[in-house]
């Protein structure tokens, strides 16, 4: 009976410590689960606080002139979703049979956001441009009329005035300097027309240059942006804006986890310049650079690839009169690292105009400081850019014919020297990328003048290390890499 009983009690202990584990499990599960939840965010609270000072922004063009002011091509009605072409395309549309193109008003929607309690209010400038009336939205559903006061297309910014406001809500501004990969953003829109649409997601990148912009180092993030959310506000957990939802990569005319915004640094600035000024100015430096690869810095002698390689110089620019050459790459503005050649642009559009900027350069392997004065950006994209500073056939080891540079030559592409590529053949200078009709004028950074010169410095070249070449085409400077 005794031995029985043992038994019994064993068995009834066991289990008992079979079911506390059990509960024990459960609870540290419940633990877990609520950690993760709680690590979440709740932008609930938020999105109230804001919502008041995002405006939907409807714009009409009274009389379209082509097709080319409709708010689509046909082309990219052909990629939205079936419904919306549908939509777009109805009796009551410019594109649908009942309705001649080229008769009725165009109309637009954007978004934006409210600056100022007397009725300030950043959107994109593709949102408003071309409108002869805009109407902004609030959130109580009043619909009041603005006042373009300005804009920019290089930010594509554009600044708003609602008539006669008044003690209106307004949102904070953050700062999108201190922005770091991997924090928690949220935007508030009116895509296609869904008035105070919230989508949230990361900063993907910071400090992108896309191909159409290089003074804005936009904020890439895997928020949800459609058309519609154009102009509208990025905000951080803390309810603060720091960038303005601009611009989307897309195959399909709609998202596909690749949005970009514009700093809302860079906005404040643009906007305290036209609402005091009028108009944007942005400093110049007057120089066409590039990126530096890895071949590019071994041949320049530098440990990494990072700085901004200087191609061209031109004439007559805050560059040239600084002392800035072609080949010298500069690896620090103000203090300031230049990583890649994209970070250079937005450091000098910041800089007020007028004022002195110190440069630190890398030249013949050599680093020099140099002061610049700071110029005016041209509003002509070409001059922005820049415009080139700067006896018979020779065939060599590189695998190209070259010949003296004529004097018509030099003078249409504004150079004083080099000598012109008339053919090339498989070698090291084909496989660099040199094209005939390419003028070098420079090669392993000695200056070439002449074809003797040219010989002379192939004979010098180093056998199996990068060296660089700077040549022009079509009026533009570069620098290659080659290894003979």
């Amino acid at each position: 009976m005794q031995i029985d009983n043992g038994d019994r009690a064993g068995r009834l202990m066991k289990n008992s410590m079979g079911a506390f584990c059990l509960m024990l499990v459960m609870v540290l599960g419940l633990v877990v689960q609520t950690a993760s939840a709680r690590s979440l965010p709740d932008f609930t609270d938020l999105v109230k606080e804001n919502s008041a000072a995002v405006v939907n922004i409807s714009t009409t063009q009274a009389r379209p002139q082509n097709t080319g002011n409709m708010p689509f091509s046909e082309r990219q009605l052909e990629q939205l979703p079936e419904f919306f072409q549908d939509f777009f395309r109805g009796p009551q549309s410019p594109y649908g049979q009942g309705n001649p193109r080229g008769q009725a008003p165009i109309t637009s929607m954007g978004s934006g956001f409210i600056v100022s309690k007397d009725g300030y209010v950043l959107t994109n400038n593709h949102v408003v441009e071309g409108a002869d009336e805009i109407i902004v939205r609030l959130s109580d559903r009043r619909e009041l009329p603005a006042t373009l006061v300005g804009t920019d297309a290089r930010s594509d910014l554009a600044v708003l005035k609602i008539n006669d406001g008044e003690d209106l809500p307004v949102v904070r501004i953050g700062q999108s300097k201190d922005l770091e990969p991997g924090e928690w953003v949220l935007a508030i829109g009116s895509p296609f027309g869904f008035d105070y649409t919230v989508t949230a997601g990361i900063v993907s990148a910071v400090g992108r240059a896309l191909p159409t912009e290089n003074y804005v180092p936009f904020i890439q993030t895997d928020v949800a942006i459609n058309p519609g959310n154009s102009g509208g506000p990025l905000f951080n957990l803390d309810g603060e804006v720091v960038g303005i939802n601009s611009q989307i990569y897309t195959r399909s005319g709609g998202f596909m986890g690749v949005s970009f915004a514009i700093p809302v640094d860079e906005a404040m600035n643009v906007f305290q310049q036209i609402r005091d000024k009028g108009s944007v100015a942005r400093g110049w430096l007057g120089v066409l650079i590039q990126e530096v690869n890895r071949d590019l810095a071994e041949s320049f002698g530098l440990k990494r690839p990072r700085g901004a390689l200087v191609a061209e110089v031109m004439v007559d620019s805050p560059a040239e009169q600084a002392g800035l050459r072609a080949g010298d790459i500069v690896l620090e503005y103000e203090g300031e690292s230049v990583e890649l050649s994209s970070d250079l642009p937005p450091m000098v559009g910041r800089t007020p105009v007028g004022e002195s900027a110190s440069l630190e350069v890398l030249r013949e392997g050599r680093r020099i400081d140099l002061d610049v004065v700071i110029g005016k950006l041209p509003e002509d994209n070409d001059m922005a850019g820049t415009t080139p500073q700067s006896s018979g056939p020779s065939e060599g080891p590189l695998g190209m014919i070259v010949e003296p540079l004529p004097d018509e030559l030099k003078s249409s592409l504004g150079i004083d020297s080099g000598v012109l590529v008339t053919n090339v053949s498989r070698g090291p200078a084909l496989d660099a990328g040199v094209r005939p009709d390419d003028v070098i004028t420079e090669l392993d950074r000695r200056k070439i003048t002449s074809v003797e010169e040219f010989r002379a410095a192939v004979a010098d070249l180093p056998e199996g290390k990068a060296v660089s070449m700077r040549i022009v085409r079509q009026g533009r400077a570069t620098y290659l890499v080659m290894k003979p």
